[in-house]
Order: C-alpha cells, then sequence, then structure tokens
C-alpha cells in the first residue's frame, strides 16, 4: 500500500491514517507531497490530480484501488486487516467509536479553525487569548473534554475505547493542537495527552515533523518565523 500525505508539521488529515498504520503495525509506503499552494495550478494540486479526484490529502492506494478521505481509509483499513482490531470488538462500543470519529470528522470547527495543527511550534499564549475570545471554541474544547472523560471512565483506559484504534488516530490531530496551543485540560484528559503523544507511532509522526523544518507562510496565521 502507499500512503499520499502532505506536511507531516501541519497536515492534520494526513497525520491520521499515517498514525494509523504506523501504530498497528501495517507495512505502507509514504510518499509526501509538499505543500506549495492549493491553487488548481500548484505542484501540490497537480500532482495528486494524477491519482486521487479530489485533489486532496490523505490519498490510500492499494494496487489499483484509490481511497481518499480519512474515514473511507480508516475503514477499508480495518477490513483489511481485521486481525488488528482497530475498530472495538463489543458491537455498542463500535457505535460509538464510529459516532465520535464522525463528528471529529465533521465537527469541532472552531478548534480546528483557530488552532490549526503546527507541531513545530509553542504557542500558550495565543491558545489563552483565543480562549478567552472565541466562545466557539470554549464549546468545542468543553464537547471535547465531555467526550474523552467518558469513554476514558467506560474504557478504563489507557486508550479511548481501551486498547489503541481508530478513535485515537483521528484524535491524535487533536492532541498535537492541544500541546501546541497549552490549552487547559483536567488532569485525566492531561493524563490521555500524555499517552497518545508517547505512542510509538505518533513520535515518529512527531520526530520527522520537526525534522522538516519547513516554514509556509499560509500555514502560520500566529508566527512571522519559525
Amino acid at each position: 500500500m502507499q500512503l499520499y500525505i502532505g506536511n507531516k508539521n501541519y497536515s492534520s488529515w494526513s497525520m491520521r491514517p499515517w498514525v494509523l498504520l504506523k501504530q498497528a503495525g501495517i507495512p505502507f509506503d509514504e510518499i509526501k507531497i509538499r505543500f506549495d499552494a492549493f491553487s488548481p495550478e500548484s505542484k501540490f494540486k497537480t500532482e495528486l490530480a494524477r491519482i486521487s479526484p479530489a485533489g486532496r490529502v490523505p490519498v490510500l492506494l492499494d494496487g489499483d484501488l484509490v481511497v481518499w478521505d480519512t474515514l473511507a481509509i480508516a475503514e477499508y483499513v480495518a477490513e483489511r486487516f481485521p486481525d488488528k482490531q482497530l475498530w472495538p470488538q463489543d458491537l455498542k462500543a463500535r457505535a460509538r467509536a464510529r459516532s465520535v470519529c464522525a463528528e471529529m470528522h465533521s465537527g469541532f470547527g472552531a478548534l480546528r479553525s483557530h488552532f490549526p495543527m503546527n507541531i513545530e511550534a509553542a504557542l500558550p499564549d495565543v491558545g489563552v487569548r483565543l480562549l478567552a475570545e472565541q466562545a466557539g471554541v470554549r464549546d468545542d474544547l468543553a464537547r471535547l473534554v465531555g467526550m474523552w472523560s467518558t469513554l476514558l471512565k467506560a474504557s478504563g483506559g489507557p486508550m479511548l475505547f481501551g486498547a489503541f484504534g481508530i478513535a485515537d488516530a483521528f484524535f491524535a490531530p487533536v492532541v498535537m493542537r492541544l500541546n501546541t496551543y497549552g490549552l487547559p485540560v483536567p488532569a485525566a484528559i492531561s493524563a490521555y495527552l500524555q499517552r497518545v503523544t508517547a505512542l510509538p507511532g505518533v513520535q515518529a509522526w512527531i520526530s520527522e515533523a520537526l525534522a522538516e523544518r519547513d516554514f509556509l507562510d499560509f500555514e502560520e496565521p500566529y508566527r512571522s518565523r519559525a
């Protein structure tokens, strides 16, 4: 399998399937297409257009099959490698896991808009300011804390549904955001952030993100330099 991704420092969508595959021990070849711009004539869009009609990362290739969109990739990988048990085995837990992944996929707009993923940066002052200014951010953070608290209590941890799975991979970019912007969370949630950050698959992504040293102005609303 081949996984097409964008810059590791910035591409939260790319991080989800990459971490899922890496942490689950599923072999794949990584093909990174650097962000240069997102206009139709950009190198990024031109290269992607050859493999995916959506023109976005991530994209998974498995032989002649092209799978795009993070949720579709996760579902395909779970079916392709059932022994990895990437969804919970219990029917009700599996439904809850799919529900929270779908909510992450389409929700938390204020959090994602105001706090773009930027692993290399440390922006706690921005976090404090925007948390005070933006009601939508406060609402998203409260929902996130409530959701994670409920899931961790029900499963007993260490991950949202006990063992690592798709839900944890889906929220890994949010963990990166909370780390970067220093958003305040209860102790139990802070411990979960630390556990996710320490996962070997997440550590590998972070290490490679830090090694990029690729400062892109259009991905940096809060900094003029690294």
